[in-house]
């Protein structure tokens, strides 16, 4: 294959990766507005979720093997285009990572869909791979800042790529903060604050989908770094 023609790959595959990250993101943010929920139930609100989360992993599927097609090359053979271990690799690792995150939050997801779940259930069906799809997110997202973060130039403005960086870490926070107040209480069953758990969600949702716009943006490429570093939260 051409350099070209690997330009031309790398650039439709950044423009669907980021469709994918707007759908996902805004049937989580949907998912999180209370009105919707009171209008269509609780089990459609799931599903909803649950949808949306298929479209975070394979967006992030793509961006992992962006990532893996942009290792170089050991020796005079290429590096096998599926899965590889390159954890030296900020882009490789941001990638990796966020995959993980996001086959988390397809378990949590999915067993939110299951009715009658005990609180000892809930909490490790639903909000344990929620809390650890979290941890992955914001692991990821700060990876792939400081990857993008190496393409800055001083006395030049940031790349876009840094700053889609920024908004993504500002979303895996805020994912964070509805994965700790999502805590199911043991005694009880509830919900330790289900309104703060919406709002973070909504808010990362947010994020999220405002980063995935941006690459969307007519800036293909910043100085010496790849288009779609950095976008992985």
């Amino acid at each position: 294959m051409t350099e070209s023609s690997g330009a031309g790959r790398s650039t439709v595959r950044g423009r669907w990766t980021a469709w994918l990250f707007i759908i996902g993101s805004s049937l989580f943010a949907l998912g999180a507005v209370p009105l919707y929920a009171e209008a269509v139930g609780l089990r459609l609100c799931a599903a909803t979720f649950f949808v949306g989360s298929l479209f975070f992993t394979s967006a992030a599927f793509l961006q992992y093997r962006e990532a893996v097609d942009a290792l170089p090359a050991v020796g005079a053979t290429r590096r096998p285009s599926f899965w590889v271990w390159a954890p030296q690799n900020l882009g490789w690792l941001a990638g990796s990572v966020q995959l993980a995150g996001t086959l988390w939050f397809n378990w949590s997801t999915g067993n939110a869909l299951r009715d009658n779940l005990s609180a000892a259930l809930t909490e490790q069906r639903v909000w344990r791979p929620d809390a650890l799809g979290s941890v992955a997110f914001l692991v990821a997202s700060g990876v792939a800042l400081r990857d993008a973060g190496r393409g800055a130039v001083a006395g030049r403005p940031r790349p876009r790529t840094w700053k889609i960086g920024v908004i993504n870490v500002a979303g895996s926070v805020a994912f964070g903060i509805s994965a700790a107040a999502a805590f199911v209480i043991p005694s009880s069953g509830d919900v330790w604050n289900a309104e703060l758990s919406n709002l973070g969600t909504l808010v990362g949702a947010l994020c999220f989908l405002t980063g995935a716009i941006l690459m969307l943006g007519p800036e293909s490429t910043d100085a010496s770094v790849p288009a779609d570093r950095g976008t992985h939260p």
